[in-house]
C-alpha cells in the first residue's frame, strides 16, 4: 500500500473506531467487521468483498504500532497538520512548501503546483528523498533517520507489508501444505506448517511488496479460513473423532479400528458398559507440531438399531427383563428440582 493510498484512506472510519483507540479496541471492532463482512455470508457480492479486504487492510495497519505510527504522522502531514506557513513568519522566510517547491521546481520558488498537488511530486516521491518508504517516516529526530536532517547513507527503506486471506482444507491446516497465492499480481509461494487453526494470522517475512531501490521487501500477512471436516475435528494439537459401536459391544466391551489422520488405523479398546458419549485418549496420535504432538480423543456413540425383528427382538426383551429392577434415570427428578 503506498503513502498516498495512507492518504487517501481513512482506517479508522473503516473499522468504526476513535483516533485515540487502544489495541484491544481496534481488535475487536476489526471481529466484528470480518465477521459481518466475510465471503461465506455474502457470497457474490463484490460490494461486500471489497468491504472485507479493507477492513483487512485497516487492521493490518492499526494493529502494529509502528506502521499505526507511520500512518497517523502522513495523515496529519496531509491534513495540514505538519506544514509550516510558506514565506514570511518563518526563520528564514521559507515554509515547508518552499523546500519541497525548490527541491522539485529547479531552484527558485514561484508559480506553479504545490507539492502534493496536480503535475507536484506524488507523496511517496517526497517521502522516499528522506530515506522513507511508501508509507512511513524514518525514525530519529529528524527526516531520514538522522538526528538533525538528512541521511544520505541510510539503508533505503524495506517495501510496505500487505494482507491477504486464502481457504484451505482441513487436512492441509493438521498436516501442513505448500500454497501458491496470488497477491497484487503477483504468485507467492509458501509452506503452511503442520497445525494451523482457523482464523490464525501467519506473518510471511518478505512476501509484501518490493522495496524501493532494491531494498528488502515488505512481509505478508495471511489469514487462514480453515474449512470444516465431516469426521475430524482439532482442538489446540489433539485430534477428536466420534466412532459408532454397537450396543453389544457397548456392553460387553471390544477393540474397534479407529482411522487416523494420515492414513493409518489405530486399536481402540471399549471397555465393558461404556456408555455413549464417552471419550477415550489414545496417546501421541494426534497432530505432529515443530513444537509438541498431541493425543487422538475417541468419543464413542452407541448404535441403536432402527429395526429389530425375531430372535434379536426376543434378546433385547429378555434383557429388559432381566434389567427390570434398573432404573438409568433414578435421581434425575430429584437433582432436577435442586
Amino acid at each position: 500500500m503506498s503513502g498516498q493510498d495512507w492518504l487517501d484512506k481513512d482506517f479508522y472510519a473503516v473499522l468504526g473506531v476513535s483516533k485515540d483507540a487502544d489495541a484491544q479496541e481496534i481488535k475487536k471492532a476489526y471481529r466484528s467487521k470480518a465477521r459481518k463482512y466475510h465471503p461465506d455470508r455474502h457470497p457474490d457480492d463484490p460490494k461486500a468483498e471489497e468491504m472485507f479486504k479493507e477492513i483487512g487492510e485497516a487492521y493490518s495497519v492499526l494493529n502494529d504500532p509502528e506502521q499505526r505510527q507511520q500512518y497517523d504522522a502522513i495523515r496529519a502531514m496531509g491534513s495540514g497538520g505538519a506544514r509550516f506557513s510558506a514565506g514570511q513568519g518563518g526563520p528564514g522566510g521559507a515554509g515547508f512548501e518552499d523546500i519541497f517547491s525548490s527541491m522539485f521546481g529547479g531552484g527558485q520558488p514561484g508559480p506553479g503546483p504545490a507539492p502534493g498537488g496536480a503535475g507536484g511530486p506524488d507523496i511517496d516521491d517526497l517521502l522516499k528523498m528522506f530515506g522513507g518508504q511508501a508509507g512511513g517516516f524514518g525514525g530519529g529526530g529528524g527526516f531520514g533517520g538522522g538526528p538533525a536532517g538528512f541521511s544520505p547513507n541510510r539503508a533505503p527503506a524495506k517495501g510496505a507489508d500487505t494482507s491477504a486471506r486464502t481457504r484451505i482444507s482441513f487436512r492441509d491446516a493438521a498436516m501442513g501444505t505448500e500454497l501458491k497465492l496470488s497477491v497484487d499480481g503477483r504468485t507467492v509461494t509458501t509452506r503452511i506448517p503442520a497445525g494451523v487453526h482457523d482464523g490464525q494470522k501467519i506473518r510471511l517475512r518478505g512476501k509484501g511488496r518490493p522495496g524501493p531501490g532494491g531494498a528488502p521487501a515488505g512481509d505478508l500477512l495471511l489469514t487462514l479460513d480453515v474449512e470444516e471436516h465431516p469426521v475430524w475435528s482439532a482442538d489446540g494439537t489433539n485430534l477428536r473423532i466420534t466412532v459408532p459401536v454397537a450396543f453389544d459391544e457397548a456392553v460387553l466391551g471390544t477393540t474397534v479400528s479407529v482411522p487416523l489422520l494420515d492414513g493409518g488405523t489405530v486399536s481402540v479398546k471399549i471397555p465393558p458398559g461404556t456408555p455413549s458419549g464417552r471419550t477415550l485418549r489414545v496417546r501421541g496420535k494426534g497432530l505432529v507440531t515443530k513444537k509438541s504432538t498431541g493425543d487422538l480423543h475417541v468419543t464413542v456413540q452407541v448404535a441403536v438399531p432402527t429395526h429389530v425383528e425375531g430372535d434379536a427382538r426376543k434378546a433385547v426383551e429378555d434383557l429388559r427383563s432381566a434389567l427390570a429392577e434398573e432404573d438409568p434415570r433414578a435421581g434425575l427428578a430429584e437433582a432436577a428440582a435442586r
